[in-house]
């Protein structure tokens, strides 16, 4: 598995071969973990507002078992004959005892479009102006996400940097990452191979994973971090990947 880190050294990646660079949304793009308390907060709002605690332990049941199948299911690989669009309401269906359709519409409200309105002062610092230099190094740039990105993308004002945009439970993907269907996708449509494709993630066991088996490279990015650096956990930020990319 090849990552980087401000200690690791960065000749170990050769820039003059990197063809494109394909980016992972949730952690990397934008800072996960306050959006997680912004949200964490929302539900507590809705129980005060709602009045009924029965109803926000109900809310918060299906949040967790929804985020708990979906990890489950990267063990699963490639499901032959299921969707992993399907898979994961069902499960979390039978789990919670709630309708599927419920289900699908608590996910829809608390995971795909509340936290919209939170994610642009949650972009990640550096993020712009390493876009803007690979984008002048006429790199193609690229999204693999295990969520739809399309909307996270448009609401942190990135939509336009990206000719690429593929979510691992598209039904030609069918697979959470670390399987390397996803990477390999990205780079059959772009028509490069893989050590050409340089993956960013912040997830070392689930990023840095499945780029590795797809034979890519990867740069693991730290969960926590600002403009003063890295922070307590392990990884890069934006201006080691911009050394390491030599833009």
């Amino acid at each position: 598995m090849t990552t980087w880190s401000p200690r690791r050294p960065v000749r170990d990646l050769d820039p003059s071969t990197i063809r494109a660079v394909l980016f992972d949304v949730d952690g990397t793009l934008y800072r996960q973990t306050p959006l997680r308390v912004l949200m964490a907060s929302e539900v507590a709002l809705e129980a005060l507002r709602s009045g009924s605690l029965r109803a926000a332990r109900r809310l918060a049941r299906i949040l967790a078992t929804f985020r708990r199948v979906r990890e489950e299911l990267r063990s699963l690989g490639e499901p032959q004959g299921l969707l992993l669009d399907q898979l994961q309401f069902t499960r979390t269906a039978d789990r919670t005892g709630v309708d599927v359709e419920a289900v699908r519409n608590v996910v829809d409200e608390w995971v795909m479009q509340r936290p919209l309105k939170h994610l642009r002062p949650l972009v990640r610092f550096g993020l712009t102006p390493l876009l803007d230099a690979l984008a002048a190094r006429r790199l193609r740039l690229g999204v693999l996400s295990d969520y739809p990105a399309k909307h996270k993308l448009r609401a942190m004002q990135l939509e336009t940097r990206f000719s690429l945009v593929l979510s691992t439970s598209d039904s030609l993907i069918n697979a959470f990452k670390p399987h390397p269907k996803g990477f390999w996708r990205a780079c059959d449509i772009w028509g490069v191979a893989p050590q050409e494709v340089l993956y960013v993630g912040d997830r070392p066991e689930i990023d840095a994973a499945g780029a590795a088996a797809a034979g890519m490279p990867c740069f693991v990015v730290a969960r926590f971090n600002g403009p003063g650096g890295v922070g307590r956990d392990a990884g890069g930020v934006f201006a080691d990947l911009r050394r390491v990319l030599a833009v």
